[in-house]
C-alpha cells in the first residue's frame, strides 16, 4: 500500500501543463500537449456574469494572436450560480452572441472541494508565484508561456486586450 501511494505522489509531483486532457464543450477532448510551443490563456468563464462580455475580448485576443496563442475557456458555475446552463446551451451562447472560435470545456468546477484536477494545478503554480487563492470570481485569466510554465494571473477585472496581458505574449 506504502508503495503504490509514494507512485501516485510521484506522478502528481512531476505532472505538468501539458498532462491534462478535458472534455470540450462540443465533445472533442482538448489535449493542453497540442498546445506544446504555444502561450495559453485558461479562462474561467461564466454566460450570466457582469464580466461575460469579455468573451469578445477573448475572441479579439485570440484572432489577433492565434499563432503564438491559444485561449480555452472553462466554463464553471462557482460564483453566483452565474454558468447554469448545460454544454449545448453554453455552446450556443458563445457563438450566438460573441463568434467564439477558441476551445471550450465542458463545465467544470474551478474551485471547492469538487475543483477540476486542472485548476487544482493552476492554483498550486499560482501559490508559487504569490498569488494565493487566486480564482475569486468568472473570468480569472491564467497565463502559461509556449515552455507550459505559469507566468502570470489576472484578475476578473483585467480585459483580455489589456497591454498588460498582450505584452507577454511573444
Amino acid at each position: 500500500m506504502l508503495k503504490l501511494s509514494f507512485i501516485t505522489f510521484i506522478t502528481f509531483a512531476f505532472m505538468s501543463i501539458y498532462d491534462y486532457k478535458i472534455p470540450g464543450l462540443v465533445g472533442k477532448t482538448i489535449e493542453l500537449s497540442d498546445y506544446k510551443g504555444k502561450y495559453m490563456l485558461i479562462v474561467n468563464t461564466a454566460s450570466k456574469c457582469g464580466y461575460t462580455p469579455q468573451y469578445a475580448g477573448l475572441e479579439e485576443l485570440y484572432q489577433l494572436k492565434k499563432e503564438d496563442l491559444v485561449i480555452i475557456g472553462f466554463p464553471a458555475n462557482n460564483f453566483g450560480g452565474q454558468e447554469p446552463g448545460s454544454n449545448e446551451e453554453i455552446k450556443e451562447f458563445c457563438q450566438k452572441n460573441y463568434g467564439v472560435s477558441f476551445p471550450v470545456s465542458e463545465k467544470i468546477s474551478v474551485k471547492g472541494k469538487d475543483i477540476h484536477p486542472l485548476f487544482k494545478y493552476l492554483t498550486e503554480e499560482a501559490a508559487k508565484l504569490g498569488f494565493e487563492d487566486p480564482i475569486q470570481w468568472n473570468f480569472t485569466k491564467f497565463l502559461i508561456n509556449d515552455k507550459g510554465k505559469l507566468i502570470a494571473v489576472f484578475p476578473s477585472k483585467v480585459q483580455p486586450m489589456d497591454e498588460e496581458i498582450v505584452q507577454l505574449i511573444k
